[in-house]
């Protein structure tokens, strides 16, 4: 399940995609997690982009049912969203323990998670992990490249169908101390290999 993540200086890495942004501080945040109040961008009306703090996630949605779960068929049509992050944790299951893994891009650029929102909550949507990712975890986020945003949001379209065609960027992982594992811990040392 991916739910905790890291996003670093959201106004400013967005600031080409956003026109505006509600209550959306510019902080660093090593340990997202559900229960805190975090940015996602969604269109208005008119189809242009904006930034809220007021979500917080829910579960993970998956890309394959996302259209015949009661809970997400109506969101997936009518309220999407974009989750940004620096990269992502996710645990491996070992025989008697689980041992955490950052996830981000190999280009660096800023990680593009699709969601869906409703109220103040969200979801990132999942797929089945790539051949890169399932050695750690079976699932990973549906991660969209900027030039695909306004296609994503635009309730027009299919977006099961657009994110099903996605080509998930390449990522690099690596192993990281266990006190990610307490969502208390918020520093920038949660980030050095182990």
């Amino acid at each position: 399940m991916c739910g905790r993540y890291v996003i670093t200086k959201p106004v400013s890495k967005t600031i080409d995609l956003v026109k505006s942004n509600i209550k959306v501080e510019d902080l660093d945040n090593y340990n997202a997690h559900p229960t805190q109040k975090l940015p996602i961008i969604r269109s208005y009306t008119n189809g242009r982009a904006k930034e809220k703090s007021n979500f917080r996630p829910l579960i993970n949605a998956r890309l394959e049912t996302i259209s015949e779960k009661i809970s997400f068929k109506n969101l997936i049509q009518t309220s999407r969203c974009i989750v940004c992050a620096d990269g992502y944790y996710e645990w491996k299951r070992e025989t008697d323990k689980k041992t955490p893994y950052y996830f981000l891009r190999k280009d660096n650029k800023i990680m593009l998670m699709a969601g869906i929102f409703e109220n103040n909550q969200f979801c990132i949507i999942t797929k089945k992990a790539s051949e890169q990712i399932n050695e750690i975890h079976d699932r990973e986020p549906v991660i969209i490249n900027i030039s695909q945003v306004n296609d994503f949001l635009n309730l027009k379209k299919n977006a099961q169908e657009f994110l099903e065609q996605v080509k998930e960027p390449s990522l690099n992982h690596y192993k990281i101390s266990k006190e990610v594992n307490n969502p208390l811990n918020n520093e920038k040392r949660l980030l050095e290999i182990t």
